[in-house]
């Protein structure tokens, strides 16, 4: 009884630090475009339509002790990585221009950051959602 207590703690643990760091990622995206003043582009857009409701969901899933909600937040998390990855090859690989889907507003390719010469927004959200990503497959991995 006592390992299953313990076990159960760990993958709390674990979901709180996916809320954590969809914490992280939310404030960091709204201090970017409301403090900072960086508009978003499209893809940006996209990335937030994923990101931000995961804020809410494993909130609730945390404070609740829930570790059903790995169940949405997972294709969240994997779809929101997909297009940051898709992003961040739009900024750093040349011929990926051409693929551009961002047609109003700021271009796809534009980077209001590029810290050490690669972490760029969509590099760090790509981190954020390949992180809770991982926390959520343990998750499954620990219920087996």
């Amino acid at each position: 009884m006592s390992d299953t207590r313990t076990q159960n703690d760990k993958k709390v643990w674990i979901l709180y630090f996916a809320w954590f760091v969809s914490l992280v990622a939310t404030s960091g995206s709204l201090y970017f475009s409301e403090i900072k003043g960086f508009i978003p582009c499209d893809l940006c857009w996209f990335q937030r339509i994923f990101m931000y409701p995961l804020f809410v969901i494993l909130g609730i899933g945390t404070f609740q002790s829930d570790l059903s909600v790995k169940k949405y937040v997972l294709p969240l998390s994997i779809v929101g990585g997909i297009i940051s990855f898709f992003h961040y090859l739009e900024q750093k690989v040349p011929s990926f221009g051409g693929f551009k889907p961002c047609v109003s507003g700021v271009p796809c390719s534009a980077q209001y950051i590029n810290w050490f010469g690669f972490i760029t927004i969509p590099f760090l959200a790509l981190i954020a959602f390949t992180l809770i990503s991982i926390c959520m497959i343990l998750l499954f991995k620990k219920a087996k």
